[in-house]
């Protein structure tokens, strides 16, 4: 922690408010602000005008992409910024018998986990990175309204099929320049076009995976390490076994990264076709596992491979995964 930090903020982010509580001097202060550039700045002169001269500890919940901006907008001023799971505050509400449930008393909640816990600081992705999510995530919002226009197409009025057709044709350049602009940007960046080499030596990973892969794992340090990273995107698994009495069937946790479990779903699919990773998919139909839970554990197999191959800066190699 700082040493310079005079204060505890606690952010309560929706899409368009945020809730602040700041603890300074061992009291309490709440305001609203919009979450958008204008707010952030607001911010910033509010804290300042109550007494705090060095950086915040600033907390929030990992909420969709919502808290997204501000928290690189703290971080980026030289504030230390943590991101938790919304179930650690959560359980953490639930642990101090917490009953009020309001955005204020969230953000004052949150404010004192951060006093108290003390979480990991968070860093912001370097400007590249964060052009190239930006990117993937506007292909994918694109072609997301293709395949809805394309859906409609086939039951439209014959009046109406026309305007529809017409809307596919220009989302589909739309699609082709946004695929051009994130292959020219990582071939614009020595380091990008080297991992994006790194990504696509392991089988079952292309060009459409490795550009998520490259903003979401950066140079491989960002995680300690395969499990982190599967917990990052949600694809840890989760038991559910209590005394003699609970057995549930284990699930993935669901808790990360959406955008990682389905980018990771069609590479895994195709990973259990290939001789790369036939003795795993083997040994595991050999335990009686059922098809879709192989494919989830090829896209957790996926992930720590890829997060390995970027760490140690050497390609795929078939010897060290074949368990």
């Amino acid at each position: 922690m700082d040493s310079v930090i005079q204060a505890i903020l606690g952010l309560d982010v929706s899409k368009a408010k945020v809730h602040v509580a700041l603890l300074v001097n061992s009291k309490s202060k709440s305001k609203v602000i919009k979450n958008d550039p204008e707010g952030f700045e607001q911010l910033s002169v509010w804290i300042g005008k109550q007494g705090v001269v060095g950086s915040v500890h600033a907390c929030c919940e990992s909420t969709n992409t919502y808290h997204e901006a501000l928290a690189t907008y703290l971080a980026d001023a030289g504030h230390v910024v943590s991101v938790v799971n919304p179930a650690i505050i959560k359980n953490y509400a639930q642990s101090q018998l917490t009953r009020a449930k309001t955005d204020k008393a969230d953000a004052h909640l949150i404010a004192q986990f951060c006093e108290r816990e003390h979480p990991a600081r968070w860093m912001p992705l370097p400007p590249t990175e964060r052009l190239l999510l930006a990117l993937v995530r506007d292909l994918n919002a694109v072609q997301n309204m293709h395949t809805a226009e394309s859906n409609r197409l086939a039951t439209a009025h014959p009046s109406i099929q026309p305007r529809i057709q017409g809307h596919l044709d220009f989302l589909d350049a739309d699609i082709a320049r946004i695929k051009k602009a994130i292959s020219d940007h990582i071939d614009d960046h020595d380091d990008l076009r080297g991992r994006r080499e790194l990504l696509e030596s392991i089988p079952g990973i292309g060009e459409a995976t490795s550009a998520w892969l490259l903003a979401y794992l950066g140079d491989g340090t960002r995680f300690a390490g395969g499990k982190q990273a599967t917990a990052f995107a949600g694809l840890a698994p989760q038991l559910r076994e209590s005394g003699s009495s609970v057995r549930g069937k284990a699930a993935i946790a669901k808790s990360g990264h959406a955008d990682l479990r389905r980018v990771l779903y069609m590479p895994g699919v195709v990973a259990s076709r290939l001789a790369a990773y036939a003795p795993f998919v083997t040994r595991l139909r050999n335990h009686g596992k059922p098809a879709k839970l192989i494919i989830v554990a090829l896209m957790r197999k996926l992930l720590t491979i890829a997060n390995a191959v970027l760490k140690s800066g050497k390609p795929f190699n078939a010897d060290l995964h074949r368990a």
